[in-house]
């Protein structure tokens, strides 16, 4: 009996100990990697002394306990989550760990909103490749770039530090892996307010909006769930080049609905409509030949823009810029922002145009050059220009004058008399012509001198017989001079009646001859001979005056009598010409004779 009593006496203290063991570590609940609760006893500096219930206290770091940048708010007696990493260290003390405690807390009921879909509240507080990250109650999500917004944003401090919604797109607890986003979010509450927006929509509507992107062509402005165009003409009435001299992106404007498609749901959209027309009653504001100061606002290769009022420009073409400078760009006459003083030239407030001069506020060099240098006048300048047509040589007031090349010798051809001048070589000229509407200055170097056949060519009458000396044969008939220097010429056709008979090879040079003056060319100093002419008319003459073949007289008889007469009264001068067709009729007598009259008649004719 003594041993069974002291036996169930030793095994009472056993069965008393076990519980209090099971006890003492909440009936199995203390297992590693599990969050637990425990009791600060203390704060010792940076540390927080942390009784979980085991033989031995947990210190776990006091900035643990705070949010990233604030004071930690924890007390002595306060019971707290935190996880057991491990019984113990090597130094006796258990290891653990708030903020894993509060990581496991957090990724418990991220699962849960996860799975349900639902939103979560983070804060974004670093940046990463790719990204940033956002805080999510303890747990560490990844928020890609393109998932910040709606559009690419390039400043993102502002959203920094800020609790904001944010949707979960995966999870991965074994990895640890979450990634989150805020665009869906945004487009999520864009929905809502783009369907609210566009049931609501109307032209000639008033709405506030930011600038969300801009291009060469406009800009795009955010209406809240909507984005409507604002094209660049309709940002404002005066010139705008590119979008960015009126808006920046970000910038808040107030802008009007100017057109709407609903089934294509693209919104027109208009800043200048909200201000007053400045073409109303442009014509009254501008009057038709008045002057005006304005800004050069735009150079094109055909003129320039001017704006007179903010709103408001004409054109000044580029044959309106200059009296002088032709065929030029009008970059090199005006430059861009420069202030210049136009002439209204013309109105057209439907079509909203202004045509300007810039030459007309200035004295017209022509007009002046006219009434200072009369025609008739010498005038002495620089030559600016050798071509062609002969030399073009500056005058006062930066104008030009041209002297053709049949004005500058009166002996030498002009192709070789333009040889004796260089450019910038200066000349004294004589003005022969001006012409204010055409801009045309026409003068001469040949007309300083006197002219030296003019006597010549005075005394000179078309119809009259003259004798020709031959200075070149040609194929085409026969250079002469007469009076021994005006020059003249006998074509091919010219120089007999019979076709057998006109070849120049029949002259040689040094030889004269009679022939009738056609044509007078008093310009190039010059006649136009014929001996066939010639020929005709004194057989013309000649049946006048001896006769005619109706009396039986044959035209041989005829001749060879005013041949006769001609040989007594003794004129010596063209005998060599004129007695060998005679002759040679008088001689034969048969070939004249046997010519019909009617023949006869068709020569005459």
């Amino acid at each position: 009996m003594a041993t069974e009593t002291s036996t169930a006496a030793g095994a009472a203290p056993k069965e008393d100990f076990a519980a209090l063991l099971e006890e003492s570590f909440g009936d199995g609940e203390l297992t590693e990697g599990s969050v637990i609760k425990g009791t600060v006893l203390s704060i010792e500096g940076d540390n927080v002394l942390i009784d979980v219930g085991l033989k031995s206290e947990g210190r776990v770091p006091l900035k643990e306990f705070g949010v990233p940048g604030q004071a930690a708010e924890i007390g002595v007696g306060d019971v707290v989550d935190v996880y057991l990493e491990r019984m113990e260290n090597k130094s006796g003390e258990a290891v653990l760990s708030r903020e894993r405690a509060r990581r496991e807390e957090a990724w418990t009921q991220l699962e849960i909103a996860f799975e349900k879909t639902e939103r979560v509240t983070g804060t974004i507080f670093g940046r990463v490749k790719g990204g940033f990250t956002v805080d999510l109650s303890g747990a560490v999500a990844f928020l890609p770039g393109s998932q910040v917004d709606v559009r690419p944003i390039r400043d993102v401090g502002p959203l920094m530090g800020t609790p904001q919604p944010f949707q979960i797109l995966k999870m991965d607890r074994r990895r640890g892996n979450i990634v989150v986003s805020r665009r869906a979010v945004l487009e999520e509450s864009r929905a809502e307010q783009r369907n609210e927006l566009l049931a609501n929509l109307k032209e000639g509507q008033i709405l506030e909006g930011m600038v969300k992107n801009i291009t060469d062509y406009g800009a795009f402005v955010d209406l809240g769930g909507v984005d409507g165009l604002l094209h660049v003409t309709d940002i404002a009435w005066r010139r705008i080049n590119h979008p960015t001299e009126a808006l920046t992106i970000g910038q808040t404007v107030k802008v009007q609905v100017i057109r709407y498609n609903s089934e294509t749901q693209r919104i027109s959209l208009g800043m200048k409509q909200l201000d007053a027309d400045p073409w109303e009653g442009v014509e009254l504001k501008y009057p038709i030949g008045t002057k005006f100061i304005g800004r050069v606002s735009n150079i094109t290769d055909y003129g320039a823009f001017v704006e007179l009022e903010p709103g408001v420009e004409g054109l000044v073409h580029v044959s309106e810029m200059s009296w002088t400078k032709k065929n030029v760009h009008p970059g090199k006459i005006v430059s861009t922002s420069q202030e210049v003083d136009v002439m209204v030239l013309e109105v057209d407030s439907q079509k909203r145009r202004i045509s300007l001069g810039l030459k007309q506020c200035h004295d017209n060099p022509w007009d002046a050059f006219a009434a200072a240098h009369p025609v008739g006048g010498d005038v002495e300048g620089e030559i600016k220009n050798i071509t062609e047509f002969g030399l073009f040589v500056g005058l006062p007031g930066e104008i030009d004058g041209m002297v053709h090349l049949s004005d500058l010798s009166w002996d030498a051809n002009g192709e070789e008399a333009v040889k004796e001048y260089e450019k910038g070589q200066m000349v004294t000229t004589r003005i022969l012509d001006i012409d204010v509407e055409k801009e045309r200055i026409s003068l001469g170097v040949k007309q300083l001198s006197e002219d030296p056949l003019a006597g010549a060519i005075e005394g000179i009458k078309k119809g009259d017989t003259v004798t020709c000396t031959v200075t070149a044969v040609t194929d085409g008939g026969l250079e002469v001079t007469v009076s021994g220097s005006l020059p003249g010429f006998i074509r091919r056709a010219d120089l007999s009646r019979e076709r057998s008979e006109q070849r120049p090879d029949r002259y040689a040079v040094g030889d004269r001859v009679d022939a009738r003056v056609n044509n007078i060319d008093k310009r190039d100093r010059k006649l136009s001979l014929s001996i066939k002419a010639h020929e005709m008319a004194e057989e013309k003459q000649a049946m006048a005056d001896f006769g005619s073949s109706d009396s039986g007289a044959s035209l041989g008889d005829i001749l060879g009598a005013a041949l006769s007469k001609a040989r007594e009264e003794g004129e010596e001068e063209g005998e060599d010409v004129a007695a060998a067709p005679a002759g040679e009729a008088a001689t034969s007598g048969v070939e004249p004779a046997e010519e019909s009259p009617a023949e006869d008649d068709q020569e005459k004719s």
